[in-house]
């Protein structure tokens, strides 16, 4: 499709919930604004498109969103687009408005989700931004509402440490990454962690008492783990389970950080990279191109068929996990 012929665009966000959404969603619409286009935002994903959920955004609709956490079009999870029907209902409220193209924003599923639509209905071009925490997206080097997550459960294991140290006590602390431990990770190295557990390692639950009963040799008062809570030996409370029996003179605590890792306002640069790809997502679609996942990759802005970027996962550097057992 050639750019003379895109006169309108949408944009959505699709599945969990990230940090630096809103940023995004702000510089999609004040980019095609810019470029003469009208702008469309629709509500709840792909749901929100099967139900006509959608309505045109202004340049000051989106103002003072920046810094807000979540996303001001909501976002869920659509059965219904799974099935052909739902496509179809989402693609005639396309043609209504005469939209051609699209911004989603998400993660996995919302590109093949965007995948199978565009085989199913050509003349739409979709292109993706890479909206999740869990920084597991192939062909970037950071997500959008990753470097928030990180640092708001940095926080948490910051002040967590303060009461270990007060009283003797071990923390297994477990974090967000169901399939990915890029959160646990840079967590651990950055809060100065005995010990981290991700779900690309199969877990050692032996080599980890060792590790802590070292420690302790150390005369070393408290203890922090980070567990991952997609890891193999299971989340903080099943593990604690299996290994309390080991460490029985010890003063053992659980915590599980939970949904906070979702929300909170975006870091400065969850709000620039997500500025960014919403800027260069629009030129995209004005480029004619189509069913490509945006990212930086060494600064540089990056393209990566949906079909690539689904199949394959950014994987943990072997470096990062020496890092941890090193400086513990």
């Amino acid at each position: 499709m050639k750019s003379k012929q895109m006169k309108k665009i949408a944009v959505f966000t699709s599945g969990g919930d990230s940090p630096g959404m809103n940023a995004n969603i702000r510089a999609v619409v004040r980019t095609g604004i810019h470029f003469g286009l009208k702008v469309y935002g629709i509500k709840r994903g792909y749901e929100g498109l099967i139900e006509n959920d959608i309505a045109e955004l202004s340049s000051e609709s989106v103002s003072n969103i920046l810094q807000l956490g979540g996303t001001v079009l909501q976002t869920a999870r659509s059965q219904r687009f799974m099935t052909k029907e739902g496509r179809d209902i989402a693609y005639a409220n396309l043609k209504k408005r005469g939209i051609t193209g699209i911004v989603a924003c998400g993660g996995n599923g919302t590109f093949t989700g965007a995948k199978i639509f565009m085989e199913e209905h050509p003349d739409i071009q979709i292109v993706g931004t890479p909206g999740t925490i869990d920084n597991d997206l192939y062909g970037t080097d950071y997500t959008i509402g990753y470097d928030t997550a990180v640092n708001t459960a940095m926080s948490a294991i910051d002040n967590i440490k303060d009461t270990a140290n007060a009283h003797g006590r071990t923390f297994f602390v477990e974090v967000m990454g169901r399939d990915a431990g890029f959160i646990a990770l840079r967590c651990a190295i950055a809060s100065g962690a005995e010990a981290v557990l991700v779900p690309e390692v199969t877990t050692d639950l032996g080599k980890l008492v060792a590790t802590l009963n070292a420690n302790y040799e150390r005369k070393k008062r408290a203890a922090i783990v980070i567990i991952s809570e997609g890891d193999d030996a299971g989340g903080a409370f099943k593990v604690v389970e299996q290994i309390r029996s080991l460490l029985s003179s010890k003063d053992i605590r659980v915590t599980i950080l939970g949904h906070i890792q979702r929300g909170g306002r975006p870091t400065a640069n969850d709000r620039v990279l997500a500025s960014r790809l919403g800027m260069e997502a629009v030129k995209a679609l004005l480029d004619g191109k189509r069913g490509l996942a945006l990212g930086v990759v060494a600064g540089e802005v990056s393209y990566t068929p949906f079909e690539v970027a689904i199949k394959h996962h950014q994987r943990i550097h072997p470096a990062m996990l020496e890092l941890v057992e090193i400086l513990s």
